[in-house]
């Protein structure tokens, strides 16, 4: 029954009070009660195929109720939308899975029962779906995530050693230092002594993935490539050295959350955290490269506060679960940060800081300091690398150019090999 014809049923004449009143709120409810809602409108369907999940996310013009469960032999999760009319866009999601996802057979989307969409996942191995939706942020409307993640996910540690990044003996049978050659390596960077007595680890960090593409240029390229780029470029160099090993927090275009970025570094007891970077500003006159560190009191500068309050911003738009959200840790993390901690990733971020004024020009000529989540680990020396204004035409050419990332990576190295030749590392065992 429509409005209009509820409205004119509404009695006019009543033979008491009572029915006055009554034919009054008849008159009211009818007025005031909302319309049969139309459906939901898919905008966008994105997938984000990694080893360590992949990530399915559904943009809409509103916020959708969602029910799931998994069925087992052959292994399917099957996900119910109320609200929601088969649409075209919806229909590309079944195109989108990639024959490599290492989760997703293939997906199958139908209408179940008029407002019910079903999406039925054929899945290559068992999972630990996480269903959740994400409010609008930035350039995003309502989302729609569902992360499959393995359900027995392999251990960091286990994964260096499959690849044969890590000794098999135990973390206190450490190998002897091995000679390093005379002269220059085969990228032309200056050797420096470096008093290694055990194997040491590096975690590196490129910002952004996935559902967040950090900052974009003006030419269109977006800092997440950008800093995979060079983050790679760099742990190639690394690995060339004796004794030194990487782990990247991401290896493709998916999206960590801030403080996994740090359990990763703890799990396989990095030595160093670095954290690369484009910056970006209002402006496109700024430019230069910088680094950061943790601060205690505060930051060093309004830019440097207003920096890490946008790569700490990160989570609201790559998208974390908020219900599996480990509050405890992340609040062990900001309690825990140790003036030890931040007086190593300050000598760190220097001696890196040093060797980058070398092939770019900086943005201040000084170590700099503000709260990065990503920097809160208590027992590591962190530092996060901007390395050069991706908002800046000049300096966005750069960044594309696999020359000036190599330069970038051989510049960052010869800062690490700086700052182990005046700090050597101890032995440690296994951390908790």
């Amino acid at each position: 029954m429509s409005r209009a014809t509820e409205v004119r049923l509404t009695p006019v004449v009543s033979e008491s009070r009572r029915t006055v009143l009554k034919a009054g709120g008849t008159l009211l409810l009818s007025v005031f009660a909302p319309l049969p809602s139309a459906a939901a409108q898919i905008m966008a369907v994105r997938v984000w195929p990694a080893e360590e999940y992949t990530r399915v996310t559904l943009e809409n013009d509103t916020n959708l109720k969602a029910t799931h469960f998994v069925v087992k032999d052959p292994d399917r999760l099957v996900v119910d939308i109320e609200g929601l009319e088969l649409n075209s866009t919806l229909k590309e999601l079944v195109a989108k899975i990639q024959s490599n996802d290492p989760y997703i057979k293939q997906v199958r989307v139908g209408q179940n029962r008029p407002g019910v969409v079903r999406l039925v996942f054929d899945l290559k191995d068992e999972i630990n779906p996480q269903v959740f939706t994400l409010a609008p942020v930035g350039a995003y409307r309502h989302r729609l995530v569902f992360d499959l993640y393995p359900a027995h996910p392999v251990d960091p540690i286990e994964a260096l050693i499959a690849k044969g990044d890590w000794p098999q003996n135990s973390p206190a049978e450490l190998p002897p230092k091995q000679p390093e050659p005379n002269g220059a390596t085969a990228q032309g960077l200056e050797e420096m002594p470096m008093q290694l007595t055990r194997v040491i680890t590096i975690a590196i960090d490129p910002g952004h993935g996935g559902e967040d593409p950090g900052a974009i240029g003006r030419g269109g390229s977006r800092e997440k490539d950008v800093v995979l780029s060079i983050a790679k470029r760099l742990k190639a160099k690394i690995e060339e050295q004796p004794n030194m090993r990487v782990m990247l927090t991401r290896d493709g275009d998916y999206f960590v959350p801030l403080h996994v970025r740090v359990q990763k570094a703890r799990k396989v007891q990095a030595d160093l955290f670095m954290s690369i970077h484009a910056d970006a500003w209002v402006e496109p006159t700024a430019r230069g490269s910088s680094v950061f560190a943790l601060s205690e009191k505060g930051a060093s500068s309004t830019a440097a506060r207003w920096l890490a309050n946008k790569e700490n911003a990160a989570d609201l738009i790559g998208g974390v679960n908020i219900k599996t959200h480990d509050r405890h840790l992340a609040s062990v993390l900001l309690d825990l940060s140790t003036t030890a901690q931040i007086k190593d990733s300050l000598r760190l971020a220097k001696a890196v800081l040093g060797e980058i004024g070398g092939i770019n020009r900086l943005h201040k000529n000084a170590v700099e300091q503000a709260g990065f989540a990503v920097l809160k680990a208590p027992d590591i020396p962190s530092i996060l690398i901007e390395t050069a204004f991706i908002s800046n035409p000049e300096e966005e050419m750069k960044l594309t150019d696999e020359s000036y990332q190599d330069k970038m990576a051989d510049a960052v190295l010869r800062g690490v090999k700086r700052y182990f030749s005046k700090n050597p590392p101890l032995a440690k065992g296994r951390m908790t």
